[in-house]
């Protein structure tokens, strides 16, 4: 490459130069720098480098190296492909490498992490193991660009270390690797997905031994040994080795495929309403790997998206590979007008989130968000549970049975545990929250036992004795759910899983049509009983180095006490997750700190802030909720909160940008 910097020390009096011209950021300078001190650096990386400052850009070195990318309880995601692809990061319409840079998702970051999961989990199993155990990670990948070379890079990177590592055979879904690590009982996992992310993302998400997420404890330690390595530290691992590597045999894959099918309740409706049709897109990801062979074991008719069965990391066919979106699910509803189905289920690359398309009482196709979702899987099966008589003829009384939700999920379900005496338990965002609290269960009963001189295999027993157990000695997990599309009612997964909440939500279609009833209309019964809830939300986008700072602005902003109203409506309680002292769940658990502010306003609406945890966003919850009383219609609750909801939606438009001057 012919370039004017052709020498390092030419290179960094260059970047000098523009430290003095203010073109490129104090921190940006750091990075680079640094970075670019590393011994023995790849030819490629120095390329890279190279080529755009050559070709001055400035904006596109400071999103790259701003910061240094955070590791935290999501592990980590950032950008694969820069707004300003290299020559050598692309070369023939091919992406040759992921995007150099201290805030990317890359090589070397990958790599730092991966040693850093390593040395805290050899020192974890050393601390707590009575005997010698080798650090062992099972390791999975959607379909995004780089995700196999990043999975085969933490696979060798581990097994040069000296621990073991398994992978599977291509890509599979967040909720199999979940439940891959309790059945084979590993360390740890790793998933390298971005979720629903735009196509330019990657991510690096870590479970720990339990299934779950890495909690903040954890996360803080894995952060401390990643922080110790330089850059030069990795250049040993960069030249992948996989002759050390475990495939996971097709057994492993059977368990989970029994797994999923325990989240069916009512199995005889399957073959009762066998003329059901289905339509259903994977979005180019990891779904139709499990979805369609599970299909296979019934009667329905199910109808996939030919375009989009084709796992591609581009997602040539959508705007964004985010089932949340119906723009997203257009050639699903082109089919499913086609064949007159009787409902669209669509699941995002990694199959954790799960959203679905329903005709109206008028045959208008209309999206459910992941809030109405919630709801009716939720009383569905109960319902289905007391029906059918599953739960153990002993039982008595629901005080054991809990249902888990996000704070910012819809209160409709809180309303719907009340009325029915279960717990409800509320968490932070995040599914990590809900499978802390799935281990806090199991170690429940776990005591229990061993004070009766009794053992469980709890990863290798059906739910139907895990329910059992649970409903005697501790807690048993009803359902867990998050606005963001997010289902989990088996907590053999430790995190949602789009792949089991298919065949829920499809059981529920099978229902309601051998009923003769619309989604409507059982919704509707639902407000009757529990009132009627309604929920929106804003989502503001700010990218690169100064995109964070207006974020960190805004959620100043509305912690401040000093505002008296919002939308011209009084506060009637501002409470500040950042201090959450003497704050309680429902179990009496202490909740942690988190950057989370809630407002409920007197007319009964309430709305929640906090900067995503994946996406360089801020979330604004907006909730309004009312009773449906003898004397109110339903109709006119209705028109009533939602004219509510929308003035405070208005009113938060306009807002954002005064804050922000």
């Amino acid at each position: 490459m012919d370039c004017i910097w052709n020498s390092m020390e030419a290179l960094l009096n260059k970047i000098n130069t523009l430290a003095q011209e203010k073109k490129l950021l104090e921190s940006t300078v750091v990075n680079l720098v640094n970075f670019l001190r590393t011994p023995q650096l790849p030819q490629w990386a120095f390329e890279s480098i190279q080529y755009l400052i050559e070709k001055e850009q400035y904006a596109e070195l400071n999103d790259r190296f701003f910061q240094v990318i955070a590791f935290g309880t999501a592990g980590m995601r950032g950008r694969i492909i820069g707004k300003v692809p290299t020559t050598v990061e692309k070369e023939d319409e091919e992406y040759q490498h992921a995007a150099i840079g201290s805030a990317c998702m890359n090589d070397f970051n990958v790599i730092r992490a991966t040693i850093g999961l390593f040395n805290y989990c050899k020192s974890f199993l050393e601390s707590s193991c009575e005997y010698p155990r080798r650090p062992s990670v099972v390791i999975s990948y959607d379909t995004r660009y780089f995700s196999q070379h990043f999975c085969e890079l933490v696979a060798s990177t581990w097994t040069k270390l000296g621990g073991d590592a398994y992978i599977f055979e291509g890509p599979r879904s967040t909720p199999q690797l979940s439940f891959s690590v309790r059945y084979l009982k590993t360390t740890a996992g790793v998933m390298i997905t971005a979720s629903h992310n735009p196509f330019f993302d990657n991510g690096y998400k870590v479970y720990f031994y339990d299934g779950a997420q890495i909690n903040e404890a954890h996360a803080t330690e894995i952060t401390r040994r990643i922080q110790r390595l330089t850059y030069a530290d990795t250049l040993p691992y960069l030249d992948k080795n996989l002759n050390n590597v475990f495939r996971l045999s097709p057994l492993v894959e059977e368990a989970y495929i029994e797994c999923c099918k325990e989240a069916i309740l009512d199995k005889p409706l399957f073959k009762r309403v066998n003329s059901t049709k289905i339509v259903y897109t994977p979005l180019h990801g990891t779904g139709s790997i499990c979805i369609l062979p599970l299909f296979h074991n019934y009667d329905w008719q199910i109808f996939p998206v030919a375009e989009q069965l084709k796992m591609d990391g581009g997602f040539p066919t959508v705007q964004s590979p985010n089932p949340d979106n119906r723009d997203t699910l257009a050639l699903a509803l082109e089919e499913a007008k086609r064949i007159k189905a009787d409902g669209i289920i669509a699941t995002d690359p990694d199959g954790d989130r799960m959203s679905v398309m329903m005709p109206d009482k008028h045959g208008d196709w209309q999206l459910l968000n992941g809030n109405t979702i919630a709801i009716l899987l939720a009383e569905y099966r109960l319902n289905a549970i007391r029906r059918l008589e599953i739960f153990p003829k002993a039982t008595t009384g629901n005080e054991k049975i809990a249902l888990i939700k996000s704070f910012v999920t819809t209160p409709l379900l809180k309303s719907f545990a009340e009325k029915n005496n279960l717990r409800c338990i509320e968490t932070h965002t995040g599914f990590k929250w809900i499978g802390e609290k799935l281990k806090d269960y199991e170690d429940a009963l776990a005591k229990r036992l061993h004070i009766s001189g009794l053992y469980l295999d709890y990863t290798r027993c059906s739910s139907a004795i895990r329910m059992k157990f649970m409903l005697k000695y501790s807690s048993f997990f009803f359902f867990g759910a998050e606005e963001s599309c997010g289902f989990l009612a088996n907590d053999a997964v430790r995190d949602k899983d789009a792949n089991a909440a298919t065949l829920m939500f499809c059981e529920l279609i099978g229902y309601l049509k051998s009923k003769k009833l619309n989604y409507v209309d059982y919704l509707n019964e639902i407000y009757e009983k529990y009132g009627y809830f309604k929920e929106d939300l804003l989502s503001f986008t700010f990218e690169g180095a100064e995109g964070m700072g207006k974020i960190q602005k805004l959620m100043q902003s509305f912690r401040s006490k000093e505002q008296k109203h919002i939308a011209n409506v009084r506060i009637l309680s501002h409470k500040d997750f950042a201090d959450t002292n003497n704050m309680k769940d429902a179990d009496g658990k202490p909740i942690p700190p988190s950057n989370f502010v809630v407002i409920q306003l007197i007319n009964g609406c309430s709305l929640a802030i906090r900067p995503s945890g994946t996406e360089p966003k801020l979330k604004i919850y907006l909730f309004g909720g009312a009773p449906v009383t003898k004397e109110d219609s339903l109709a006119s609750v209705k028109e009533a909160v939602s004219e509510r909801l929308e003035t405070l939606k208005e009113w938060i438009k306009t807002d954002i940008q005064a804050r922000l001057n």
